[in-house]
């Protein structure tokens, strides 16, 4: 989506260095000797657009296959001061070495691609300080682990996190990335010469005196494993504790699959310790209970592991080695168990996000994650309430086994293997004369067309489609797996809009009532959208807090902005997706006193008091919302924005890409 609203903004090449990672439709299953080529082949015309488009424009393109995008970045561009814009809320996995890579949304790389300026609300500083040192089976992992526990999802939205103290010293660069994410060859030699600078010059360490705006200290030596979930990152249990919280909540005491890798956990260091943990088992006569699957994170670590007989060890203990992708992370999971959909079932996961529906499109599986240790010791009992630490396991000899703390390799000491020179990425230049490829019958691909500008008056009669009780993230308003393949198909992705939300009114997911017709007939949201886009009927949605968080799916603005989204009212909203709507024209508001939220329903209608002009202000201006209930009662109440005047300029445009497109013609001209 990017790369097609980069397309209309006409310029020859993009402005800065750019990339394209090809991590997202690769299907896990049987393997990756199968899985790939197929997944190839169902996804030819994708990959030959971005190929032909990357040809065209000057970027270099990884191929399906050569790894997931924040691994090879960490591998390749990743390096101490550099500022870097990932479309993927898991860029920040680059501050492992010391860059300050920001998660966006697909219209704010563009800004940078056609050398337009890129603006960030100034950020709060949460600095977290780090004593002691890791031991035994506590990982970096289980830093982040905790700290969401600590914080919340919410407890992120618009700060910069900066890990410093002695800590900081103990862990290994891919550990850093595992702790902002949820370097090798020549560069490695060049951060160690950074390391030892003076604290002026010293890119790999908080500055000297540095001052917080809030400060979490974790110690190190006294973290222990943790698991989180289900159904949120942020439900954090000591494993001390958690065989007691699946009794107490009801949670599977079975788990069926344990997967470990992601662009979390995928480095030689988390393969090496896990390694350490099967070799363990299969001296014993052990093998997993919990069907287990390993994901490479990159081409050059799987060539690393395959070289160094790791993906043999895990092979010959029934493990399935999956493509270098995202695979079940992202709902690329085709499973071949008997778990039916609808059915509650459990799975561990070394991965960074365990949002309902999101690795196997089954709302009831439940995703616990933890570190690749823990999740892979625990595969060999397949129980929830197993402790790899204090429990032990029968073997087929009669005796009991407990797993020792696991040891790995930060490095291999034979050096990183290339792997296959067919997963190297093209090179950056650009040529004028190759077509893009975009056929015009296609299902998958369709040339954005732009959206209508705001109009010079107030929002009057927009209709309230739906009010969102809970947790509405980013896989609620788009939802992920089969429908991926739809990602540059505007149209036909939007058939998915909204489809995980949950009826405040009634509880039910994914229905609506159309309050303005006879016998007020229920339906999907998405349908009722599109009927009223063709009825030429804008609307808005309400919704609680943290709004659209989760990865950074740019198709959950676009998609109810092309159904008529006009306006988005929250109790609070997750940073990317707050800056997404903007992008993409729709006015993201937020109740001034969130009890108001109970005011407002669906079906009511809504009209705007102020709103026209403070975007004519560039931002500046209070707004007011003027709203009909369907009894005919009226109420009108202030909201609030962060709108800036930049951001303005793009709601009046109708989009970013408007904006964007009249500047690169400008430039061109």
């Amino acid at each position: 989506m990017a790369i097609l609203q980069f397309m209309s903004c006409g310029l020859p090449s993009t402005a800065v260095p750019t990339s394209i990672h090809c991590d997202h439709m690769i299907v896990g299953e049987r393997g990756t000797d199968v899985d790939l080529p197929a997944s190839i082949t169902g996804n030819k015309e994708v990959f030959d657009f971005l190929e032909s488009a990357a040809k065209k424009y000057g970027i270099e393109f990884w191929p399906p296959g050569a790894g997931i995008i924040h691994q090879t970045v960490l591998e390749t561009y990743a390096a101490p001061g550099l500022m870097m814009l990932g479309t993927d809320s898991h860029t920040p996995n680059a501050g492992g070495l010391g860059a300050i890579a920001i998660g966006v949304g697909g219209a704010d790389a563009v800004d940078a691609m056609v050398d337009a300026p890129w603006e960030l609300k100034a950020p709060r500083i949460l600095g977290v300080r780090l004593e002691g040192s890791l031991n035994g089976w506590a990982t970096p992992k289980d830093v982040i682990m905790k700290l969401a526990g600590l914080l919340t999802v919410r407890g992120g939205t618009g700060s910069i996190i900066e890990y410093h103290g002695p800590g900081i010293e103990t862990l290994s660069c891919t550990g850093m990335a595992t702790c902002a994410n949820m370097v090798q060859h020549e560069a490695a030699a060049t951060a160690a010469t950074i390391a030892s600078s003076p604290d002026s010059s010293n890119l790999l360490q908080a500055d000297a005196g540095a001052e917080y705006d809030e400060v979490v200290t974790i110690d190190l030596s006294a973290l222990e494993p943790h698991i989180n979930g289900p159904f949120t990152p942020d439900l954090s249990t000591p494993l001390s504790r958690f065989g007691d919280a699946v009794k107490v909540n009801q949670w599977p005491e079975s788990f069926g699959a344990g997967l470990i890798g992601s662009c979390t956990n995928s480095s030689y260091e988390d393969m090496t310790r896990a390694e350490n943990l099967v070799k363990q088992a299969s001296a014993a006569g052990l093998e997993p209970k919990a069907r287990f699957f390993i994901t490479p994170g990159s081409e050059q670590i799987r060539a690393t592991l395959a070289r160094d007989s790791i993906l043999d060890t895990f092979s010959l203990a029934g493990g399935t080695v999956l493509a270098n992708a995202c695979g079940p992370c992202i709902g690329q999971w085709k499973r071949t168990d008997d778990v039916s959909p609808g059915e509650s079932n459990a799975i561990l996961t070394s991965y960074n996000r365990n949002f309902k529906g999101r690795n196997d499109g089954n709302p009831a599986t439940m995703n616990f994650l933890a570190s690749p240790e823990i999740v892979t010791a625990m595969s060999y009992a397949g129980s929830t309430t197993f402790n790899p630490l204090t429990d032990s396991l029968p073997t087929p000899s009669g005796t009991l086994f407990r797993f020792s703390p696991p040891q790995g390799s930060e490095l291999p000491s034979a050096g990183f293997a290339q792997g296959s020179p067919d997963f190297c990425p093209s090179a950056g230049l650009p040529s004028p004369s190759q077509p893009v490829l975009i056929s015009p019958t296609s299902d998958r691909l369709a040339v954005l067309e732009p959206f209508d500008p705001f109009p010079n008056h107030e929002l009057q009669g927009l209709r309230v489609i739906y009010k969102v009780k809970g947790q509405c993230t980013t896989d609620t308003i788009s939802a992920a797996g089969p429908w991926l393949k739809y990602k540059g198909h505007l149209p036909n992705i939007s058939a998915n809009t909204l489809v995980g939300a949950i009826n405040a009114a009634t509880g039910e997911m994914n229905v609506a009532y159309d309050h303005f017709e006879p016998g007020i007939p229920k339906s999907g949201i998405p349908e009722l959208a599109a009927k009223w886009k063709q009825q030429g009927k804008e609307w808005l949605v309400v919704a609680e807090d943290n709004y659209g968080e989760g990865s950074a799916r740019e198709h959950a603005a676009l998609q109810p902005r092309y159904l008529g989204c006009r306006v988005v009212l929250a109790k609070s909203f997750a940073r990317i997706h707050e800056t997404n709507l903007k992008k993409q024209g729709v006015v993201p508001l937020t109740f001034a006193d969130k009890e108001t939220y109970e005011a407002i329903d669906a079906g009511d209608e809504v009209s705007t008091a102020g709103l026209l002009e403070m975007l004519k202000g560039g931002g500046k201006g209070e707004v007011e919302l003027k709203v009909k209930k369907r009894a005919g009662e009226e109420k009108a109440f202030a909201v609030k924005h962060t709108i800036s005047q930049t951001q303005a300029e793009f709601i009046l445009a109708g989009s970013a890409l408007n904006l964007l497109a009249k500047i690169g013609l400008a430039k061109s001209v």
